[in-house]
């Protein structure tokens, strides 16, 4: 069954959500050990400019490879 774009969206937008808090607590926990003392609000800016980055990756290549499966199920099925 093919994955619809409403479908690949709502499963990136839930998988960029979970790997935003992640990363969101990553930062706070990690940046310190490395002298990189920023407030939350900048942690949360940064955390939302990688999301929305992420979130974009993640939608493309989703689709990407739901289009050469597509093509390769129609090919088979021709093949048959």
């Amino acid at each position: 069954m093919e994955q619809t774009r409403l479908g690949s969206l709502i499963e990136s937008l839930m998988n960029i959500a979970i790997g935003y808090g992640v990363a969101l607590l990553s930062q706070i926990a990690i940046f310190p050990l490395f002298g990189i003392h920023v407030p939350l609000t900048t942690n949360l800016w940064i955390g939302a400019w990688f999301t929305l980055i992420s979130l974009v990756r993640s939608y493309v290549i989703r689709r990407w490879f739901n289009a050469r499966l597509h093509r390769a199920a129609q090919a088979m099925a021709r093949a048959v």
